[in-house]
């Protein structure tokens, strides 16, 4: 078994090899090559924990395994971790032995920002200038720095609850290259393209806060009751996804579907359009719209090119089973 430690990932793992692992395995999915397992999601009753396993099977990759963690609120106060803490583990499809042993964290954060700029990629306007962020809190950062290497941006703009941290995303946008700029809500209307990255629980961004034309990446809703967006805005716009199944009950959509605004059958997962069978943006004055959820099988792509990467370079730990 490879052990993969959480110190070594940031060596390991370049935002392009966790962009092209994500968008591979996004179209695995879509193509029916790969299937996600059902999540599990608990409360511990513990250190007002949320814990939980991720899982899939990649067939074409050959990738088999699950991610497990959680959030452990109070960790940061009284314990200086983060908050979010997992563990991905890989099996050995074919005899059901476990392979790998990988630190979660950082992948994690790295996985949820391919996501989203596979989505820029895929479905933003070749022209976008103008990138826009909702959320400045340690994912931000992330999705930022991953968006920017989609397409020839000349500002970002950004709005956050608590405007005193947008500075971080200022010098992130310094760090690029770019200017900073704050806006109101409102003002969102000059984005290209915007991601919310929240854990909000009541819309922040309405529908009259986005333009003709743009792209949005909402990779803040994962659970029941979240809410980063107005549903009248994905009833206005073509409402792509990671997986289908989840967007309509723990993502974005879910608002939208129960409200009847839409329904299950208009959301598309993004792996069509990667793969072709779907032609994704079809006007300049198109809005689109990605709801990323997060599933097991970014997770587990992302270990696997981690664990090949660090057995190539010898970096890995390996312990006999």
């Amino acid at each position: 078994m490879a052990i993969v430690p959480e110190g070594m990932i940031a060596d390991l793992l370049t935002r392009q090899a966790s962009f092209d692992a994500v968008e591979k395995v996004f179209a695995a999915m879509a193509s029916g090559d790969a299937v996600n397992f059902p999540v599990v999601r608990e409360a511990l009753g513990h250190e007002d924990a949320l814990y939980g396993f991720k899982g899939g099977f990649d067939a074409a990759g050959g990738v088999l395994g699950l991610k497990a963690g959680g959030y452990w609120p109070h960790n940061l106060e009284r314990r200086g971790l983060i908050n979010h803490q997992s563990t991905v583990f890989l099996f050995d499809p074919d005899s059901g032995r476990v392979k790998a042993m990988v630190g979660g964290n950082l992948l994690t954060a790295l996985r949820t920002a391919a996501a989203s700029s596979v989505s820029i990629k895929h479905l933003a306007r070749k022209d976008a200038k103008v990138l826009g962020m909702v959320g400045a809190g340690h994912q931000a950062k992330f999705q930022l720095r991953a968006a920017l290497e989609t397409h020839a941006f000349d500002e970002v703009i950004g709005w956050n609850y608590h405007p005193e941290m947008l500075p971080g995303l200022a010098a992130v946008a310094e760090e690029m290259g770019l200017p900073f700029r704050a806006v109101d809500l409102p003002g969102l209307r000059a984005a290209d393209v915007i991601i919310t990255i929240t854990s909000s629980f009541a819309p922040s961004l309405l529908a009259d806060h986005v333009s003709p034309g743009t792209h949005l990446a909402c990779m803040g809703t994962d659970t029941k009751g979240k809410q980063e967006v107005e549903a009248a805005l994905l009833a206005r716009a073509s409402v792509f996804c990671d997986e289908v199944a989840q967007s309509v009950t723990i993502g974005e959509a879910q608002h939208a579907v129960a409200s009847g605004l839409i329904d299950a059958d208009s959301v598309t997962p993004i792996g069509a359009v990667i793969n072709g069978t779907h032609k994704g943006r079809q006007s300049a004055d198109e809005i689109t719209l990605f709801d990323g959820t997060g599933v097991g099988l970014q997770d587990l792509a992302v270990a696997d090119a981690i664990v090949t990467t660090a057995l190539a370079r010898g970096m890995a730990t390996v312990v006999p089973i």
